[in-house]
């Protein structure tokens, strides 16, 4: 087996955030961020010196600028304060002269996860956990309690796409968070609420082992806040395996066990139950319950305007959180019917020549799995094309048996390179492992390239899905611009000259 190494870089030098005086300095590196902006402003609500920079002129930084927040554009040393406490996400690494800086000084670096945890201890946290579902599930619960009136704050991954944005800081009691796994950060929150969609082993250049990203969310569990609610996926056979794990923890301190699901449900007092599913292209409904120690609190039919079984199942984890949160449960489920997706989450993004183009953030063989079955839904009597970007060696490497089966189902497919982000290559993997794999399929590296042979390999009426986590989205957007459609080839044939 090649040797998977963590390149990613964890920069805080805090094992957790503390009380800090009133005239604390604060620096955010990368600020003008969705996340980082909102978390600019609540500590500068909460009273503190803010100031922070970014590398480009965002246009979250002039609304920083008219709250009396100082930012700069570009990162240099002598911007730091040199009595601040110095916030960084996982992007920052140590070759940032900021955080250089930072570090001679001795200043205390902490992550942001750590910073948004301070700030929202007068919060009703809610954090989303799981290997897939995060992002819609904390974009379906920010969105109906928005809708609902109750002014959720929220600092989510994706762009809830009726809202044009992943982050908000709103007046009311709730703050919705997507908590990431990847890098561990999660385990640095105090929610009132955790939601764990599912648990399947993923980021292992990080973990390591399929068992130490399992034993991650047992820990995660331990940082319930006392008094507050697990709400957990009882369809998941990894969290059913946690919940055998953390029998002790129910109903400590008042703690509560939410579980919801179309299955048979969890032990526990409270359950959300789904049922009689019916799906259509863009579409589906089920029937809804709540009940809590035996007694039926709720029933109803719950319809959302997006398509795919797993997105109701999702809409079930926001009702747990909802219960959890005390808001009026009908009025909840009536607004997750309008609730219109997040960007990249089987999101349309145009068409041309008679080809419907979609973008999808998928990048794990589940959620794969999920999205395709409900791209097929859409592509009705169209044919299914598929360009996928692998994200990460690491992932290609140990799931590329996986790979093979679910790209199976579509009727072409193409493979560009691997989007590397935080790792080095391994050798001998990259896209071409997985078509190799699967016996079929194009494998084109560059992914402008790619991009354009699965277009042109499409006919009126197909459905054409560009499919990763990482930039494969500019490539489906700029071919379903016609405007760009030009500039999109010739920086493909640019690219494959230079290769």
């Amino acid at each position: 087996m090649p040797e998977i190494k963590d390149s990613s870089t964890n920069l805080s030098n805090v094992a957790q955030a503390h009380e800090v005086p009133s005239y604390q300095a604060f620096y955010l590196i990368g600020i003008g961020g969705a996340g980082m902006s909102v978390l600019a402003q609540l500590l500068h609500d909460l009273g503190y010196h803010v100031s922070g920079s970014d590398q480009v002129q965002a246009d979250t930084l002039g609304q920083l600028r008219a709250a009396g927040i100082t930012v700069f554009v570009g990162h240099r040393e002598e911007q730091v304060p040199a009595n601040a406490i110095v916030v960084v996400t996982s992007a920052v690494h140590e070759d940032n002269p900021e955080a250089a800086r930072a570090k001679t000084l001795g200043l205390e670096i902490w992550h942001r996860s750590q910073a948004l945890d301070f700030c929202t201890r007068s919060h009703d946290l809610v954090a989303v956990a799981g290997a897939h579902g995060k992002t819609s599930t904390s974009s379906m619960i920010a969105h109906a309690l928005l809708k609902i009136g109750a002014d959720p704050s929220f600092a989510i991954g994706g762009v809830i796409a009726e809202l044009g944005t992943g982050a908000r800081l709103g007046s009311g009691s709730a703050f919705v968070i997507e908590a990431d796994e990847s890098d561990g950060s999660f385990l640095n929150y105090s929610p009132a609420v955790e939601v764990i969609t599912n648990i399947e082993p993923d980021h292992l250049d990080h973990w390591g082992s399929a068992e130490a990203f399992e034993q991650a969310f047992v820990d995660f569990t331990g940082r319930l806040r006392e008094g507050g609610a697990l709400v957990l996926c009882a369809d998941d056979a990894g969290v059913k395996r946690l919940a055998q794990r953390v029998p002790a923890r129910r109903g400590v301190g008042g703690s509560r066990v939410i579980s919801y699901g179309f299955g048979v449900p969890l032990a526990g007092d409270i359950v959300v139950q789904l049922s009689e599913p019916e799906l259509g292209p863009g579409h589906g409904h089920c029937q809804v319950s709540v009940t809590d120690a035996g007694q039926q609190v709720f029933h109803g039919q719950l319809e959302l305007r997006i398509g795919g079984q797993h997105m109701l199942l999702n809409a079930g984890g926001a009702l747990g959180a909802a219960y959890a949160l005390g808001v009026d449960l009908a009025q909840f489920v009536t607004a997750l019917g309008t609730f219109s997706g997040a960007s990249r989450r089987m999101q349309r993004v145009g068409e041309r020549d008679g080809v419907r183009i979609y973008d999808d953030y998928g990048h794990h063989p589940t959620e794969i799995a999920a999205t395709l079955q409900a791209a097929r839904d859409l592509a009705g009597s169209g044919r299914l094309l598929v360009c996928f970007q692998p994200h990460l060696y690491s992932r290609t490497y140990h799931n590329v048996d996986a790979f093979a089966r679910v790209f199976a189902a579509v009727d072409d497919l193409t493979v560009c390179s691997v989007y590397a982000a935080r790792e080095a290559p391994i050798p001998g993997v990259n896209g071409n492992t997985i078509t190799e794999r699967l016996g079929q399929g194009t494998y084109v590296a560059d992914m402008y390239a790619a991009g354009l042979h699965a277009f042109r390999s499409a006919r009126p009426g197909d459905l054409l899905l560009f499919l990763g986590a990482g930039s494969i989205t500019h490539v489906g957007h700029a071919i379903a611009a016609g405007h760009d459609f030009a500039s999109v080839e010739q920086a493909a044939q640019a690219k494959v000259s230079q290769a």
